[in-house]
């Protein structure tokens, strides 16, 4: 018997053949050279794909790790190739460097347009390169062709449900996302593995898409901790270069609004009278609604002109998007005595020293899906900073209310929490303390030993 690539090879040669003196004899039939050119295409198609998997013959070490978005703005992907590396892996990491976006004409028009640019982009770069995937049109459908093409095992990440996002801004009977919907549900369970960021979700998947996947909770990585006070006093001595909220009123050039350096010794203490330090970090996107925040800092600076003893807060909000100019306006209108506003963009390694830094974080994430957990949140938890979280189901996962943080569901139940956790500023012995040390009392699995635990196996594994 012929080896099985020569009959592959006889087989597509003879087609070819076949077509070619079916083109030359009947030259001037109506349907001939279309069938000509299937045919062609239908011999090559067999020729191509076992030269591709034979280019990939000995790459069993190679992974592509795909993000079809920022992936400055994809922490979590960045752990898995990071990981992923560590073990040995060959590492590719595909994603776009800041944010595009194709948009003219219709939204539904710039939707289509833009899909279609990026599968076309996708399917180039993921056949042209010598899988980890989140869940999207069209990475999930072009990912798991080139998969099934080149004999590589595909395995989906699912952070959130992609046209439960796209339902924040179209509705949830809008054409465009129930096609996605559709898509999403068709081709998730073509995947060789399933990995989901949350139980709810892990339940979700096998109860309505037939799908059995993995829970592997986000972990901190191992940059976000608390900061040493001299780290922060040379922090807020940048800031304050750049941003006049950090800045002391003095003249003196090694005093912050929360920290002096004493130039004799080089000691650095905190200020008594500084304010509290409250921080929150967002995408400016249409599932955080930062009106809650804002009316709940009026709401504070109303307890403090009420006479209440609370301190003053610089509330920094870090993260750009595209509702932060509207937000920027609302800030602007406000008139606040006792509390600042800061919008600063930091440096990818300022921003965990901030979290270090801060006394108390606040998150104004809601799930469009009501089954994915906040990263940012992790971080802050990483950092032994409790949190003031808003409400949507599976929140639990994460955040203990009373225990490592508190749950409000609107801005005056945040407002109220405020005003209880600061009261006892900048003293350690009030609720602020507690959470802080059942934090550091309870940091958990790091994220490398959560990894090898639920990822590595479904990699190694014989296929």
């Amino acid at each position: 018997m012929a080896p099985r690539c020569s009959c592959t090879a006889l087989l597509a040669v003879s087609l070819m053949v076949l077509a070619l003196l079916a083109g030359l004899f009947a030259p001037h039939s109506a349907v001939c050279w279309p069938a000509v050119s299937l045919a062609v295409a239908a011999a090559l198609l067999p020729l191509w794909v076992r030269s591709l998997r034979r280019r990939d013959d000995g790459t069993s070490r190679r992974v592509c790790v795909l993000v079809l978005g920022d992936i400055g703005r994809s922490p979590r992907m960045q752990y898995h190739a990071l990981s992923l590396s560590k073990h040995g892996y060959h590492v590719t990491f595909v994603g776009f460097s800041g944010e595009t976006e194709v948009s003219f004409g219709p939204k539904v028009v710039s939707y289509v347009t833009k899909v279609m640019v990026q599968s076309l982009q996708l399917l180039r770069v993921l056949l042209t390169m010598e899988l980890q995937n989140p869940p999207g049109l069209p990475s999930i459908a072009v990912t798991w062709f080139v998969c099934l093409l080149r004999g590589s095992r595909f395995i989906v990440d699912w952070h959130n449900y992609g046209y439960t996002i796209m339902a924040l801004s179209h509705g949830p009977a809008h054409p465009t996302v129930r096609l996605a919907k559709w898509y999403e549900r068709f081709f998730g369970p073509l995947a060789s593995h399933n990995l989901c960021v949350t139980n709810a979700m892990k339940d979700d998947l096998q109860k309505n898409w037939g799908i059995k996947a993995t829970t592997l909770y986000d972990r901190p990585a191992s940059i976000f901790r608390e900061t040493p006070l001299k780290l922060q006093h040379e922090l807020f001595v940048r800031l304050a270069a750049v941003y006049p909220q950090f800045r002391h009123a003095g003249s003196e050039a090694e005093r912050t609004i929360f920290s002096v350096r004493d130039p004799a010794d080089g000691t650095v203490t905190p200020r008594a009278e500084r304010p509290a330090l409250l921080l929150s970090s967002t995408s400016w996107t249409e599932d955080e609604d930062f009106s809650i925040l804002l009316t709940a800092l009026e709401e504070y600076e109303g307890f403090i002109k009420g006479g209440a003893s609370l301190p003053p807060l610089l509330c920094v909000i870090t993260g750009k998007g595209p509702q932060k100019e509207h937000y920027m306006k609302l800030i602007d209108s406000l008139h606040l005595e006792h509390v600042e506003i800061c919008t600063p963009w930091l440096e990818a390694e300022d921003y965990p020293l901030l979290l270090g830094s801060a006394d108390l974080g606040v998150c104004l994430h809601k799930s469009s899906s009501g089954l994915d957990l906040p990263m940012k949140v992790v971080d802050m938890f990483g950092c032994c900073l409790p949190v003031c979280a808003v409400h949507f189901n599976c929140l639990d996962e994460l955040v203990k209310h009373e225990e490592n943080g508190l749950i409000f569901k609107d801005s005056a139940e945040l407002a109220e929490q405020l005003k209880t956790l600061l009261s006892d500023f900048p003293s350690l012995d009030g609720k602020l303390g507690t959470f802080r040390r059942n934090l550091r009392s309870s940091r958990g699995q790091c994220w490398d030993d959560n990894w090898d635990q639920n990822v590595l196996p479904l990699i190694t594994a014989p296929r």
